[in-house]
């Protein structure tokens, strides 16, 4: 865990920082991005168990009579809102713990709500693994959902605060990219113990507590950000830590405007009114709708619901299963490309071409489900084969642009005195709408059938306009400096500026 660099002076750009990307940096990154393991092995897991027989027979048996009913409606087999509350119960935990979190993230530090995080959600995939009803089960997701909320409140703040700022991007999707391994490492671990009758599903559901465990002995050795040690007045701490992850002694202008943006922020005695002011409204904005435009793709829905998705089109049991695997297996593939080319192409280009790929995705599985999929009868095999790789093409398009961008986006656009109020309404505006796509995709595709794609498929095309027009880029630019340097300059956002004076931050309303 030495300071030991691993690339040539990575300064921070235009504003000359000196730095190198040094392998302290590296190695905390991976550990705090197993908070994003621990979130994916959840979305992955989840899918898979619902439709797993052993599963449903003991805590869904209405949902398990319809799945082996011949005449039983394919679009309808699965909707039952318990079934969906099971997917979607970790996120109203979520929310609500995203608020605590951001208070523990200002008050005591990134570290510390890491490992909170870790330890909510060992406890969460403690209930669940040896849930005896659904109460039980229900409890498990509550703790797991506290969890997710702490990590990602702070897991993505963590590394956008160590990182230097000319590999922040490529940095900051580490936490997508663990993601993605979670979900692909859940869909393997399901193929395999749904042969393992009748307690395959426990093993399943218990597994969770493996990332948490490697999260939890990591963060023992990760540092803490010079960010939150200056903001807690650990100022020579704060210093030699910014010396050690920087891999250099001549961090003083660095430092010093760290310092003077956390001095400012002391002045905001209200953050959380602060960040509804006129002056943060255009981060606000675009944060919050990154987050929610991330959950309108319908990846939500792809990610929980993939195995139930392919049991409707006419797979059986292993081969949904499997089907998953193959699909899930693109998500972090796709996500190494981002880290490669974020910081060299910009988000903006990344989140409006995956848009329009998406788009694209969607309307032809929605039509290929609208012309071959009736109640009660199976989709073609080689229909299903193309409804695969659209797929494929679908999590791809999302896995370089949406996914982690929706993450990095808000991370990095927030000036320090409102960042864990502006992270916390972010966070929580993502489970909000999680929330909401979880449990009603099963009843929304009953009723709206193959019509629920032609629905994702309309808020991609808003997406792409609303980044081509109105989504500032903040590739390369230090976070202190976001202000001046980005919001001020957008042709809509300046407005909100112009009765301010100029010095970054300085000009806001002490509220």
């Amino acid at each position: 865990m030495g300071g030991s660099v691993i690339t040539a002076e990575a300064g921070g750009g235009p504003q000359g920082f000196p730095g190198k990307l040094t392998r302290h940096v590296f190695v905390c990154t991976i550990i705090a991005a197993c908070g994003g393991l621990m979130f994916g092995y959840d979305i992955g897991i989840s899918g898979g168990v619902t439709s797993m027989d052993d599963f449903l027979k003991k805590f869904f048996p209405t949902v398990y009579i319809k799945k082996h009913q011949a005449k039983a409606d394919n679009y309808c087999k699965y909707s039952n809102q318990y079934l969906q509350l099971f997917n979607s119960s970790i996120y109203i935990s979520a929310i609500v713990s995203s608020f605590f979190a951001s208070i523990v993230n200002k008050k005591c530090g990134r570290k510390p709500t890491i490992q909170i995080a870790s330890v909510l959600y060992l406890i969460g995939a403690v209930l669940n693994a040896f849930a005896q009803n659904l109460a039980m089960l229900i409890a498990g997701r509550m703790f797991i959902g506290a969890g997710v909320g702490f990590g990602n409140q702070a897991v993505p703040l963590f590394i956008s605060e160590i990182a230097p700022t000319r590999y922040r991007g490529g940095l900051n999707i580490c936490f997508q990219l663990f993601v993605t391994f979670g979900i692909l490492i859940a869909n393997i671990i399901n193929y395999g113990t749904s042969k393992l009758h009748p307690y395959g599903w426990r093993l399943s559901l218990g597994g969770a507590a493996g990332p948490s465990l490697i999260l939890f002995v990591g963060s023992m050795i990760i540092v803490e950000t010079p960010t939150s040690l200056i903001e807690r007045g650990k100022m020579e701490k704060g210093l030699s830590t910014l010396k050690k992850i920087r891999g250099v002694d001549d961090v003083e202008k660095e430092f010093a405007e760290i310092s003077n943006a956390v001095e400012f922020a002391k002045q905001i005695k209200h953050p959380f009114r602060n960040l509804m002011s006129r002056y943060n409204r255009p981060q606000l904005i675009c944060g919050s709708l990154t987050q929610f435009f991330q959950q309108v793709t319908g990846v939500t829905a792809v990610m929980f619901y993939a195995p139930v998705l392919f049991l409707t089109m006419g797979f059986g049991d292993d081969a949904s299963l499997l089907a998953a695997v193959v699909a899930n297996t693109v998500k972090p593939l796709g996500t190494v490309v981002a880290m490669f080319i974020v910081d060299r192409f910009g988000r903006r280009v990344l989140l409006a071409q995956a848009a329009i790929q998406m788009l694209i995705s969607q309307c032809a599985i929605g039509g290929i489900l609208a012309e071959h999929l009736k109640s009660t009868n199976v989709v073609p095999r080689h229909y299903c084969l193309i409804v695969i790789v659209l797929i494929c093409i679908f999590l791809a398009g999302f896995a370089w642009s949406w996914g982690p961008l929706g993450w990095l986006i808000p991370s990095e656009s927030f000036p320090v005195e409102t960042r864990s109020s502006a992270l916390f309404i972010t966070v929580s505006m993502n489970m909000f709408c999680t929330l909401l796509i979880a449990q009603s995709f099963l009843t929304m595709l009953c009723h709206m059938r193959a019509g629920i794609f032609f629905f994702f498929a309309f808020w991609l095309g808003v997406m792409a306009l609303f980044t081509v027009f109105l989504l500032p880029e903040t590739k390369g630019v230090p976070i202190d400096e976001m202000i001046d340097r980005v919001w001020k300059k957008h042709w809509f956002w300046k407005r909100y500026y112009n009765d301010y004076d100029g010095g970054g931050s300085k000009g806001q309303e002490k509220l």
